[in-house]
């Protein structure tokens, strides 16, 4: 496969659709002269000022909270958003907490809870570094912007595959609150609400809260328990305070907790069919699980934020103060079945080679993160943005193994204690050349420091205790991105970018089940892109695409599980991706609007030297890979990335008719994601077969559009497919989340 040919390609198409779809589009939507459904214009915050997406030189994906609404219906983590927008993944080994996100197919398998990620996730305008603080529930938000591509400039922490960026409702002197609430399959209860409203003088406040229960339904057939497994309860509440009297200052407070108790993720013991990735049904039932060790979870995250504005007449300069902190364990039964062959214990479903019962626990952990900007205004041809950021972070990672098959005692206990701080300079600018030429550039410094040390007090192989080992990385790096953007037609803009990002170096020290801690140098990328964004048919359309390639130069990949039934840290030489993105919406008739988007990415690691441990012979996987240059091993040289699907596609469909006071209303959803790897090596049995689920919601909307009522189902034809593996004991899977069916009522105010 040759990933620069590739693009050629997409380039051609490219540029055909980009030609013709513009006059295309407005032609067959005038055929029908009665359209009168008009787009709202979106506004992004992705240079860290409000703009006009289609002004911004970036592939950016938008759901807004009717969208968000839709795809959010019953008790869902953030992994909703899985597939919702082009080239965007999300998934989780943990369950409701600790997701991992891929954009471009460029994310981060590990689940250990030191593993940092490319993606970076910004809440309310805070940098949420451990993916254990990315699941914070979505409610009460104005929307959610994806940035695809590296951030390395305005972002900077950990962003060089892209930016997945929520923002709050902000408090307002206007009094307005909603309520939603909704019960269905599996007593799945959500309830949500928000309230807020002015004081004088300036001063405004909003309280938001939502909480989510799911009753345990899966049984435990080795116990022969009922309902066990799979519930949870979940709340989550934000306050905040604001101060704008239209002056110079102005000022916001945000406060916000979570908490999150039930059932860790569901781990099934050879479910996967030997020789394919079809599910192996003579051990698998979905409401049937075969567990002899214990399943659950338990976490609390607390942080808070304060931004500060000051007016200084042609600029603003702004403090934006964050801070994080996350107590999380998480215990569960690792091989997803009972007893132990190696022992010579009853043992199933299938062959359990032997027991694997394991927890982590984050605890201690403090992050504090500083920005100080200063912002032009945005009156003439020139705009400016000058920055500085801080960061530091500590915690303590525990980690445990227990002997399920005799009793569940404590047989090894480990623990990872890490400080990291950076901080950063950063400068952005934009300049209108011409009446339709905008030229943007930018630059950053970053420096990174990680202070880090292991220990281990017991070893569940008798190997005895170890260290501590000690490590201290540092790096410092420059970013930079260069934009050009040529407005060809009134709402018709191409641009073009090239952008650089930069990843510090990560240390990885499962020590409970080995005696080496690893680490990854730093790795750094380069983006080319190329797009279109266009509004069109008065405003009854409008449509984004581009084309774009990469290439990750020492990328960090992590080696899990397999023979060695370790995690350990790698540099492979080259990761090359290449792809396009397609995003687009339009009013076909006045009463029906499509959303549409679709991602397209070819991934491949290129280091004829790298090579990592496949599953060991008694798993009995089909490994596709030659083998690798140390005995054992099998070369990954030309294999893509894991959970990188090259294609992802979204559609929303949504129907509305007027009746009196009012609109009935029918919202079909659907998403697809073709196969993908699970592990950094090829095998039939670690290929996730392709996964397409359709939602429908039905309502009546009444009361002048205040109060709405409807019926929803997720996954209405109860696809079931394997989502992830672990690939050491047995053919273990982790299947999608089931059908589900559901009531739901809205008020607004």
């Amino acid at each position: 496969m040759n990933i620069r040919n590739s693009l050629f390609n997409y380039l051609k198409v490219f540029v055909i659709i980009s030609t013709f779809l513009p006059i295309f589009v407005p032609a067959v939507l005038a055929q029908d002269e009665a359209l009168s459904g008009v787009l709202e214009e979106v506004t992004v915050t992705a240079q860290k000022r409000a703009e006009n997406v289609q002004d911004v030189p970036i592939s950016i994906s938008v759901l807004n909270p009717e969208e968000i609404y839709t795809i959010s219906a019953g008790v869902p983590d953030i992994r909703f958003l899985n597939g919702r927008v082009a080239n965007l993944g999300v998934e989780s080994s943990f369950g409701r907490v600790f997701p991992r996100f891929y954009i471009r197919g460029y994310g981060n398998t590990d689940f250990d809870l030191n593993a940092s990620q490319p993606v970076s996730l910004v809440m309310d305008e805070v940098v949420q570094e451990n993916a254990a603080l990315k699941g914070f529930p979505i409610f009460d938000v104005v929307g959610i912007e994806v940035l695809r591509g590296p951030q390395g400039t305005l972002f900077g922490r950990n962003a060089p595959a892209g930016v997945v960026k929520i923002d709050s409702v902000k408090p307002s002197e206007e009094t307005s609150a909603y309520f939603r609430g909704s019960y269905g399959s599996y007593s799945a209860t959500h309830l949500e609400g928000a309230f807020g409203t002015g004081f004088g003088n300036g001063w405004s406040t909003r309280v938001s809260a939502i909480y989510l229960h799911q009753a345990d339904y899966v049984d435990n057939g080795y116990t022969g328990e009922s309902n066990q497994y799979a519930g949870f309860d979940e709340w989550a509440a934000r306050f905040q305070l604001a101060y704008d009297n239209g002056g110079s200052f102005s000022g916001l407070f945000n406060l916000h907790y979570r908490n999150v108790q039930g059932s860790a993720i569901l781990f099934r013991a050879n479910i996967i069919e030997q020789g394919s990735n079809h599910l192996n049904h003579d051990n698998y039932d979905r409401d049937t699980v075969y567990f002899d060790g214990q399943n659950g979870m338990d976490m609390n995250q607390f942080g808070g934020m304060l931004k500060l504005n000051w007016g200084l007449g042609s600029a603003t300069l702004t403090s934006v103060t964050g801070y994080e902190s996350v107590d999380l364990l998480s215990r569960g039964d690792i091989d997803g079945g009972y007893g132990c062959g190696f022992c010579g214990t009853p043992n199933g479903p299938g062959f359990i080679p032997f027991g694997s019962e394991s927890a982590d626990g984050l605890n201690n952990h403090s992050q504090w993160t500083e920005e100080i900007r200063l912002t032009s205004d945005t009156s003439g041809n020139f705009d400016w943005l000058l920055g500085f950021f801080y960061f530091d972070e500590d915690f303590t990672i525990d980690s445990f193994s227990y002997n399920s098959v005799f009793g569940g005692g404590l047989d090894g206990q480990a623990v990872q204690r890490q400080e990291a701080k950076s901080w950063a300079f950063f400068a952005h600018a934009d300049y209108d050349v011409s009446d339709v030429f905008m030229l943007g550039a930018g630059v950053r410094y970053s420096d990174d420091q990680k202070d880090y040390s292991a220990e281990r007090f017991l070893s569940p192989f008798g190997a005895g205790p170890l260290g501590p080992i000690y490590v201290n990385k540092d790096d410092s790096r420059v970013t930079w991105d260069v934009s050009g953007t040529y407005t060809v037609a009134d709402d018709v803009n191409f641009y073009a970018r090239v952008a650089t990002g930069f990843r510090a170096p990560s240390i990885q020290g499962r020590i409970v089940f080995g005696d080496l801690v690893s680490v990854a140098d730093s790795e750094t990328s380069i983006s080319y892109e190329f797009g279109v964004k266009a509004t069109v048919a008065d405003g009854k359309a409008r449509f984004g695409a581009n084309v774009f390639t990469y290439t990750v130069n020492d990328a960090q990949l992590t080696a899990v599980g397999g023979l060695a039934n370790t995690q350990t840290l790698i540099n492979a030489n080259k990761v090359e991706g290449s792809g396009f993105e397609v995003d687009a919406e339009a009013y076909l008739t006045p009463e029906l609007l499509l959303t549409y988007s679709l991602g397209f990415v070819v991934t491949e690691i290129k280091d004829k030297s790298l090579a990592v441990f496949p599953c060991p012979p008694y798993v009995g996987c089909t490994v596709l890979d030659p083998p690798g240059s140390v005995p054992g091993t099998v070369s990954i040289d030309g294999n893509p990335l894991p959970q990188a699907p090259k294609i992802s596609s979204n559609l929303v469909a949504n129907w509305r008719h007027p009746v009196e006071d009012g609109a009935v209303y029918v919202i079909g959803d659907w998403v697809y994601r073709s196969k993908m790897d699970f592990v950094l090596y090829e095998a039939e049995e670690y290929r996730g077969a392709s996964l397409s689920e359709v939602g429908l919601r039905v309502g009546y909307n009444f009361g002048g559009g205040s109060q709405d009522i409807s019926l929803f189902g997720r996954n209405i034809f109860d696809t079931t497919k394997n989502i992830y593996t672990i690939d050491f004991d047995n053919l273990t899977g982790v299947v999608n989340e089931p059908r589900t069916f559901g009531i739901e009522y809205n008020y607004v105010y």
